[in-house]
């Protein structure tokens, strides 16, 4: 989990870029009205990762990878919320009888003394993969508007309805709230490991993670 959210961050990264000088800055010129370059940072990009000859295909590219980790972020961290809220579900998880509220929140739940049988993480594991190969990704011909568009043809939450301002909104919004997320997990699983260390922070919303 950690190296996923150091992708995420990593990905996220290129979504924004300071002032460059020269060559560089006539490439960069191109992607500065870009969704999500925005103030105060406007388009910034610390790791250089479009820095050269940076062609479309590579910024989107990029673009793909900072929503699909966005939107993973956002559900790891709605999940750490809800069941550090006491919300679980019911019944139990295994044939011996043990609840889904038995086991800790977080990271612990996977790895560690109490986490859940391997057999739970195998599921969690291979659902994951089917809806990497199944569902989350673009098909081409599918009559996508842009690039993270999962709908391919067959779902459409009323998406078409929105004229094309409220969908650049839409679209801002979710980039934005998985930009938060991804710095939100991260730091919701490095407040975690430090726990044992005796630091045992008060957080918003969550609260104490021990």
């Amino acid at each position: 989990m950690k190296s996923v959210a150091a992708l995420a961050l990593i990905g996220s990264a290129a979504a924004f870029a300071p002032a460059q000088t020269g060559k560089a800055s006539t490439k960069l010129n191109a992607f500065e009205d870009e969704l999500g370059a925005q103030p105060p940072l406007g388009f910034y990009d610390p790791l250089g990762m479009l820095n050269g000859d940076c062609s479309q295909e590579r910024f989107d590219r990029l673009r793909y990878v900072e929503i699909k980790h966005g939107r993973i972020a956002m559900l790891a961290f709605l999940g750490q919320i809800t069941t550090r809220g006491g919300l679980h579900l019911g019944g139990n998880i295994d044939y011996s009888g043990d609840s889904f509220d038995s086991f800790p929140n977080g990271i612990a739940a996977l790895i560690g003394p109490d986490s859940i049988p391997t057999a739970g993480l195998v599921q969690i594991i291979a659902l994951i993969g089917l809806l990497e190969c199944g569902f989350m990704r673009d098909v081409p011909g599918a009559g996508n508007e842009f690039v993270g568009d999962f709908r391919n043809g067959y779902i459409d939450f009323g998406w078409d309805q929105f004229d094309e301002e409220t969908k650049l909104q839409k679209r801002a919004i979710e980039l934005n709230n998985g930009r938060a997320a991804m710095f939100g997990i991260l730091g919701l699983m490095v407040h975690e490991e430090i726990v044992p260390l005796g630091y045992d922070a008060d957080l918003p919303i969550i609260g104490h993670l021990a």
